[in-house]
């Protein structure tokens, strides 16, 4: 046997075995099995593991941004006017998020920890000087105090009594500081004097910095990837108490900063955020990129903040029947001891349009006001966020104090504040090494019949070669007569001439 044949039944064989073991990779789809299996391993809550640290402390920065409303027209409102309001910011903060007294627990299934945040004022990402600039805004204090005392003749007239004696109207002039982070009430300092339990300083974000929301435990995701990061218990209890039905006080989801890998279009992510005391969820709205990697956008659809009509799952979250607010708004007072404020997206975005047409300048728009999640699907890791949230009071005539008289009931806009991030270089990379490895492992099935068509292609090629080679060689070697004479002989024999004998 020559060279080429052998050379043709190696590649013939080699081709073959290629081609019919990775179709059948292809098919089986193993490489891919064994690649997500390892990522279902690999990206658990467990010391060593490839997120655990960058779970404590997330390295991407967070931004916190602050927009109020300052109202312009005070005592025409309170004679009956529409509200008008300006918004006024960014006043941006650099978040510092990390994860305090971190403990495995449960055999590893479980982990407790607390989320403990700071906050740092960046001037030149912000409109102004928040020690200086003044906004005038509802007097949140005096609300939740004229709210509490509703309905008795006797601590109203107290109330109103104090709040002329203090000079606390309500409404209120504040620094952004101020508002932000607490000054001391003068109407809660004369409350305090008889109910030592009510704090006497209030602000927005008062005890929130530097501080955390309570103790989380956590799944591990060791038992099933789908539970990675997912809250088991908050503050030792594994539902709320705030609202009226189980599916409401149900606690869902992570806390908004691990999700599991292998993420699907077709499914809702859940979300536990303590400042809404209450779990929402997300749904899949587009594919984006973000620094060359792909992702899902999920955002909250509207049926999350919609009225019981709507969506009669959300009916557990009225207060009471009578306090059942409309699409777009939730009344959070249960969890803020009584107080008579409403959460919603910035401008009241997906809320009813009467929300938006009660308040001169509310211009919702779903660029600047959509809360957001980009999610690379194979690993889970947040690529882009913002979470945009509003705070609002509600206000009404309350009986015994005159200077309600004249209002209308209102959802009146105090607030919204977006928190974003944007995953930084350095992450992005280590994604970008472990998405490359994924895709090579998963494809390499793909690669072996890539493999073996090549070497269809060289075993063709060598086919018709040899083929040329074996019909040249048969046209060089084959009988021609050397004459005309020879053609003729019967007997096919070799002709030889003869030449008469020459005589003596």
């Amino acid at each position: 046997m020559t060279r080429r044949p052998c050379a043709i039944y190696v590649v013939g064989i080699t081709c073959a075995v290629l081609l019919v073991a990775g179709i059948g990779l292809v098919v089986a789809q193993v490489f891919r099995t064994i690649m997500h299996n390892r990522l279902k391993k690999e990206i658990v809550l467990v010391e060593g593991s490839r997120v655990f640290e960058s779970w404590k402390t997330p390295p991407p920065p967070v931004y916190m941004e602050f927009f109020f409303f300052n109202v312009t027209n005070v005592n025409d409102f309170l004679k009956g006017a529409k509200p008008e309001v300006k918004q006024v910011g960014p006043y941006t903060y650099r978040e510092y998020r990390y994860k305090d007294n971190v403990s495995m627990l449960e055999n590893n299934e479980t982990v407790s920890a607390y989320n403990t945040k700071s906050f740092v004022f960046l001037r030149e990402k912000s409109v102004g000087d928040p020690a200086v600039d003044n906004i005038t805004t509802v007097n949140i204090p005096a609300w939740a105090v004229m709210t509490k005392v509703k309905g008795s003749f006797f601590r109203s007239s107290m109330v109103s009594i104090w709040m002329n004696a203090v000079g606390s109207g309500i409404f209120t002039t504040h620094t952004v500081d101020e508002l932000l982070w607490g000054y001391e009430d003068p109407l809660l300092v004369r409350v305090s004097s008889t109910n030592p339990e009510v704090e006497k300083v209030f602000g927005l974000m008062y005890k929130k910095n530097g501080s955390n929301n309570g103790e989380f435990v956590y799944h591990t995701g060791v038992q099933n990837y789908l539970d990675y990061g997912r809250v088991k218990t908050w503050k030792g209890e594994s539902k709320l108490t705030f609202w009226s039905s189980n599916q409401s006080n149900s606690i869902n989801g992570s806390d908004g900063s691990a999700f599991h890998p292998l993420l699907k279009k077709d499914e809702r992510i859940y979300i536990f955020t303590p400042d809404l005391c209450r779990s929402i969820y997300m749904e899949f709205e587009k594919d984006v990129e973000v620094k060359g990697i792909p992702a899902y956008r999920f955002t909250p659809p509207r049926s999350v903040l919609a009225s019981k009509e709507e969506n009669p799952a959300n009916e557990g979250f009225c207060v009471s029947q009578d306090e059942c607010l409309g699409t777009g708004v939730l009344k959070v007072s249960p969890c803020r001891r009584g107080a008579p404020v409403v959460a919603s997206f910035p401008h009241f975005y997906l809320a009813d349009s009467k929300y938006v047409a009660a308040i001169e300048g509310m211009s919702p728009h779903r660029k600047h006001h959509q809360t957001f999640l980009d999610l690379n699907p194979t690993t889970g890791v947040i690529v882009r966020a913002s979470k945009r949230a509003q705070i609002n009071v509600l206000l009404s005539r309350i009986s015994g104090f005159p200077a309600t008289r004249g209002l209308n009931n209102t959802i009146f806009p105090v607030m919204f504040l977006n928190e974003s991030v944007v995953i930084d270089d350095a992450s992005a990379a280590r994604v970008h090494k472990l998405l490359l490895i994924v895709t090579v492992v998963s494809n390499l099935p793909l690669i072996i019949v890539g493999l073996g068509a090549i070497l269809l292609i060289v075993l063709i090629i060598l086919l018709v070669r040899a083929r040329k080679q074996k019909a040249s060689t048969e046209e060089d070697t084959s009988y021609s007569p050397v004459s005309d004479k020879e053609k003729e002989d019967p007997q096919n024999g070799t002709f030889i001439g003869l030449t008469a004998k020459a005589e003596d």
